[in-house]
């Protein structure tokens, strides 16, 4: 199916690796112009390195797309990590993790608002089902992925009467390579692994990033032209089926 992507300019956040990535390759298959802001990128002309919790460089960034590309199309909100910031920690510590997961999501969707509205573009916005569940010790991400879910509505409330449409997927047991960090810190990763695999009662088995990533490039094309302010959760059943489902 050509999803009517070729040529539209997207600014990726969180690019590099994981779901960001994916999606990343997604767009490039469907000939659109995928651009990665990324601490990790490579540098090259639609890589960017930068800190996302750096509003010059997210306002430096964006104006290098345009004198690239004339254009901005869309943009996905990807970047973000669970840095473990809890109870224990204190306010500081809290402000610091929204300043990295959260902050630059506004700070990107207010430097893009014009060029959004002049391409009748798209945001996405990749959010994580703690923001619904909870998960222990991670306030202050849990945080940021909430404010993520809050804002896909308010932005699409926002930005209708300019043709714009903004939507949120949530990922939940997907193995990208941070997911594999965190395993790695735990006594027996393979059998941590098996047992989260049991719980996700479609097939048994994690998402891929390849599968959020192709909900992702549907949602950003004129395929999905009437949805909006929609939370879509590509996760196997895992947030909302029965938990007797797995047994």
């Amino acid at each position: 199916m050509d999803l009517g992507l070729s040529g539209k300019v997207v600014i990726v956040t969180g690019g590099a690796s994981g779901i960001g990535a994916a999606i990343v390759d997604a767009l490039t298959a469907e000939g659109a112009v995928p651009v990665t802001f990324d601490l990790n990128a490579d540098g090259g002309a639609d890589r960017l390195r930068l800190d996302l919790a750096d509003d010059a460089a997210c306002m430096n960034g964006v104006a290098a797309v345009r004198a690239r590309h004339g254009r901005i199309d869309a943009l996905v909100n990807c970047a973000g990590t669970n840095d473990g910031v809890g109870l224990d920690q204190g306010p500081e510590a809290f402000r610091a993790s929204l300043n990295r997961n959260l902050v630059h999501c506004f700070t990107l969707a207010h430097l893009c608002r014009a060029d959004l509205i002049a391409a009748r573009g798209a945001i996405l916005n990749v959010a994580s089902k703690t923001a619904l569940t909870g998960q222990g010790g991670t306030s202050a991400y849990v945080a940021a992925k909430a404010a993520q879910l809050g804002l896909t509505r308010e932005w699409a409330a926002d930005l209708a009467p300019h043709g714009v449409r903004v939507n949120a997927i949530v990922p939940a047991e997907v193995m990208t390579p941070m997911y594999e960090r965190w395993l790695s810190t735990l006594p027996d990763p393979d059998a941590q692994c098996r047992a989260i695999e049991s719980t996700i009662p479609l097939g048994r088995r994690m998402t891929t990033a390849a599968e959020m990533a192709a909900t992702a490039v549907f949602l950003l094309s004129d395929k999905a032209s009437h949805t909006t302010g929609q939370w879509l959760f590509v996760d196997g059943g895992y947030v909302h089926l029965d938990r007797r489902l797995t047994l």
